[in-house]
């Protein structure tokens, strides 16, 4: 069993749900920050002296305050870490639900649980605790059809932003307007309704209300 942990999460009181998690696993050298760039100096640090952390729990939303941070997010500081140890185990902890998040974080950033807070929270964080420590990977009952093949559909953040925009009503017309705005590109008119189309086709939806249903049973939206 793990036996130093490192915890960051903005909200003490969530923290100490998970103190009693570790503690109650029997682990009890942990620390705990409320920012992300502290963690990452606090794991960079532990290595230096040769006391490395041997698991990181994090959230991945972090209240923006004035404290200006290289590492805004759980997702920022689990992506660099990873990139730096491969085999460091990571946790997350969040409210996040959407199933293309948690298939990013477990597929390409590699962290080793994702555990939805919540109801059973804490339960699932001891369950993804002991799986992380035996070499597995968890994921909290209500996120794990993320890994589902059938789910395994490729899209990005233009399609997530167009079908996003297509679920609260708002019009072609007014989505290119927007989209040129805020940078997207291609806003053209002609060129959303072939993103349209080819979402439909790609997600075997009928029309537009049917794909917008069905984004939204998989959590894309």
């Amino acid at each position: 069993m793990f036996k130093k942990v490192l915890i960051s999460d903005d909200y003490s009181s969530i923290n100490q749900g998970v103190l009693a998690v570790l503690e109650e696993a029997g682990i009890h050298n942990i620390k705990q920050v409320q920012y992300c760039d502290d963690a990452y100096l606090e794991i960079k640090s532990a290595i230096l002296k040769q006391e490395p952390y041997d698991l990181f729990i994090t959230d991945l939303n972090f209240k923006t305050d004035h404290r200006k941070q290289k590492y805004a997010s759980g997702e920022a500081l689990s992506a660099q870490l990873k990139k730096e140890y491969p085999d460091f185990p990571i946790i997350v902890y969040s409210v996040e639900d959407r199933l293309q998040k948690v298939r990013y974080l477990i597929n390409s950033v590699k962290v080793n649980a994702f555990v939805c807070k919540g109801r059973d929270g804490l339960k699932d964080l001891s369950s993804a605790i002991h799986a992380v420590d035996q070499h597995d990977i968890f994921l909290s009952s209500y996120v794990q059809q993320a890994l589902n093949s059938r789910n395994n559909l490729e899209i990005n953040d233009y399609d997530i932003e167009l079908l996003s925009l297509l679920a609260s009503g708002q019009s072609k017309e007014a989505i290119s307007n927007h989209f040129k705005s805020a940078g997207f590109s291609p806003s053209g008119l002609s060129s959303i309704e072939k993103k349209q189309a080819k979402l439909q086709i790609q997600f075997g939806a009928n029309n537009a209300i049917h794909l917008i249903s069905i984004v939204k049973d998989l959590g894309l939206i």
